[in-house]
């Protein structure tokens, strides 16, 4: 183990460096490390509402709204999520603001100084959730809204008792972490589910044995979209329709997943927090995610950044791509940026998205989990594909390529996305 606090307690990244080496693996699932330590952080039991949101995919979009509409309302929300795209600070939210470097590097120090007064080592997740935990105490935030990271029974986030538990839906993602199949990641998932506190599941899917199991064997309430709240998109366009058994709500439409959305409205509605339906529209309308279907116009080129790195995912990337080009009939080709992690499933990806996409750019990412090249070449066999150093040489490449028929797709990881945001801000 390392203890050689950092000497520039000055900057972030220090610090970061630091929790990236200070225990042996940068993912170590179980609380028995974690717990001490957040006990003596005093961070167990918040005098706070909490939100905890698990799934496979549409955590972030879910969190945000949630965190949106709260905001919308009033309250002083915690909002911690992970990964980030481009700084770290977008991890730890406060009233819809990152947090600064300065705040992070406080938090840090008491994390560090508590993790010895114990003992024991942290892994880079758990000691960044511990101090986002510590910042959201320390500025008496009402509400906290926590995303899990990696499943939920052993995850960090776990420590903290939610008053509403949400699972937006199950997909086979960190099958080596999780278990090879639904039930085995579902019931991973319901370990965020508490005794007699509603939970919201959202997944567009039957419903897992394990997390009815769960619920039941809790006494909580369970509440599944299509059975116990519903939505549709309105005939206008530009709103849509939340439903119950003893209400109806209409909206208006936002940036985010309507799915996704809709799980954070029945969340909200389950609370016994008062929010009103001014603020669930006005939160609705607020909540943006950075690289979920962004579209940015760059050197006069079209250019659509999405994070959607499974199956599910890239699906629903699929479903928006295929709307916006129907509506933009100028684009009749994809060329894509792409890179995958290696424990992700890269040959299921890459069969949705071949028939969409003309060429792909392909590079390796740099990271410890990064595919390598003869894996991206595997799964793209009888594909267009042209090999690139790094991931900004390949966008460079499309931008400079790319005729005003077609658009660019970097999709395939949060990683890839950040090596280009990375490349655009260095051009500013």
């Amino acid at each position: 183990m390392n203890n050689i606090a950092p000497l520039n307690t000055d900057s972030l990244q220090t610090w970061l460096d630091y929790w990236s080496h200070v225990h042996v693996t940068g993912i170590d699932l179980g609380l028995e490390r974690v717990i001490p330590v957040a006990e003596a952080l005093g961070v167990t039991q918040p005098k706070a509402k909490v939100f905890t949101v698990a799934g496979t995919n549409g955590k972030g979009s879910t969190t945000t709204t949630l965190a949106a509409i709260l905001n919308a309302q009033g309250f002083n929300v915690g909002l911690y999520q992970s990964p980030h795209i481009y700084r770290f600070n977008e991890r730890v939210k406060l009233a819809g603001q990152e947090v600064s470097d300065q705040t992070l590097i406080d938090a840090f120090v008491l994390v560090d100084q508590a993790r010895r007064q114990c003992d024991f080592s942290l892994s880079f997740f758990e000691a960044t959730t511990l101090a986002a935990f510590v910042i959201f105490k320390q500025k008496q935030c009402d509400v906290w809204v926590l995303e899990v990271g990696l499943g939920g029974r052993l995850d960090v986030v776990n420590v903290i008792d939610p008053d509403v538990a949400v699972i937006t839906n199950i997909g086979l993602d960190h099958t080596d972490w999780l278990g090879d199949t639904i039930e085995k990641i579902a019931f991973e998932k319901a370990g965020i589910i508490r005794p007699n506190i509603p939970v919201v599941f959202g997944g567009l899917q039957q419903l897992p044995l394990a997390i009815a199991k769960k619920a039941q064997d809790c006494q909580a309430k369970l509440h599944v979209v299509n059975r116990d709240y519903f939505y549709d998109n309105a005939a206008d366009g530009q709103s849509w329709n939340f439903a119950t058994s003893g209400l109806t709500l209409k909206f208006p439409v936002g940036q985010l997943a309507l799915e996704n959305i809709s799980t954070a409205v029945a969340a909200i509605l389950l609370s016994d927090l008062a929010v009103s339906q001014n603020a669930i529209a006005q939160g609705i309308l607020n909540a943006k995610l950075q690289g979920r279907f962004e579209i940015e116009q760059i050197r006069g080129k079209t250019v659509i950044f999405d994070a959607g790195h499974n199956p599910h995912g890239v699906e629903f990337l699929l479903k928006q791509l295929r709307k916006f080009m129907e509506y933009n009939k100028q684009y009749t080709e994809v060329i894509t940026v792409f890179s995958m992690l290696t424990d992700k499933d890269i040959e299921s990806v890459v069969k949705l998205l071949k028939n969409t996409v003309l060429k792909w750019k392909i590079a390796p990412l740099t990271v410890a989990r990064a595919a390598s090249m003869d894996q991206l070449r595997s799964a793209l066999q009888g594909e267009t594909v042209e090999p690139f150093e790094n991931v900004q040489a390949a966008f460079i490449s499309a931008l400079e390529e790319t005729k005003n028929n077609q658009l660019i797709l970097v999709c395939g990881s949060f990683h890839t996305l950040e090596a280009v945001w990375e490349y655009l801000e260095e051009c500013q």
